[in-house]
């Protein structure tokens, strides 16, 4: 109910309320606060997303604060978010939020899910098909994302190029000789969004295929924000193996069709 209440004060001449439920996978890396230690849990996710006012960095860094409001005296207690975050932490679930001034909210909790007769998935045993060599432009302005992923790919054998902003993205493809095969960027970022980038990128690296990362829901994503169908959008936060899969399907498709032609 909180949530809903914010996301309605975030849109005082209307807009688009979002509610979504799902099952979801985290693991370690994406939640390195977690009690259980390594590997992956299941949880149950509740999203709840608007396309209002929406929030810079300053402001999201204190939401979750007791008694910190951005309404006007007497509109607000400052103890809305605080209370979802106390719930959130009370129930071992962990809850992220997504937001950039101009394009809105989205916020996704996940809660522990208990199966009474969970399928067996041997996630292990597809691991190493997710090895490759090929350049990677990495753009994402969270280092929460930024770093953990970096890690995992570099790991996995590719050469990673990465930048925080899409204009640094741009300098570092313009430095690079070299083919850059795959661009993977956040697709909302502050000045350029990530369209927009691979757009740019396009036109200095025709090789390069694209695959965005988004916290936003699909339902909220802005018509300037639409992508081309042959692009392929991953949702925030995944685990890095479920990007290790789309990095590699995405790379192998490219071949493929190179091959053909």
């Amino acid at each position: 109910m909180n949530l809903v209440i914010n996301a309605r004060d975030a849109m005082p001449n209307g807009g688009q309320l979002v509610i979504e439920t799902g099952n979801a996978e985290l693991d370690q890396a994406v939640c390195p606060t977690s009690e259980n230690g390594a590997g992956t849990r299941n949880y149950v996710l509740l999203a709840v997303s608007d396309n209002g006012y929406g929030m810079d960095t300053a402001t999201k860094s204190h939401i979750f604060e007791p008694f910190f409001s951005t309404k006007e005296q007497g509109k607000g207690t400052g103890l809305g978010l605080a209370t979802v975050f106390g719930i959130v932490k009370q129930s071992s679930g962990h809850i992220f939020v997504h937001s950039e001034p101009g394009h809105g909210t989205t916020f996704k909790i996940h809660f522990p899910r208990v199966d009474e007769a969970a399928e067996s998935h041997d996630h292990g045993a597809c691991e190493g098909s997710f090895h490759g060599n090929e350049t990677i432009l990495l753009v994402e302005d969270e280092e929460a994302v930024r770093e953990p992923a970096t890690e995992y790919l570099t790991e996995n054998g590719y050469v990673l190029l990465k930048a925080s902003c899409g204009s640094e993205a741009l300098v570092l493809a313009e430095q690079h000789n070299q083919p850059i095969h795959l661009l993977l960027t956040d697709l909302v970022m502050p000045k350029m969004s990530g369209r927009e980038l691979a757009e740019k990128i396009a036109r200095i690296h025709p090789e390069t295929k694209v695959v965005f990362m988004s916290g936003y829901s699909n339902n909220l994503i802005s018509s300037q924000q639409i992508l081309d169908p042959k692009h392929v959008l991953l949702q925030k936060p995944f685990r890095l193996a479920a990007l290790g899969r789309c990095i590699r399907e995405t790379l192998s498709r490219a071949k493929a069709a190179g091959k053909g032609e």
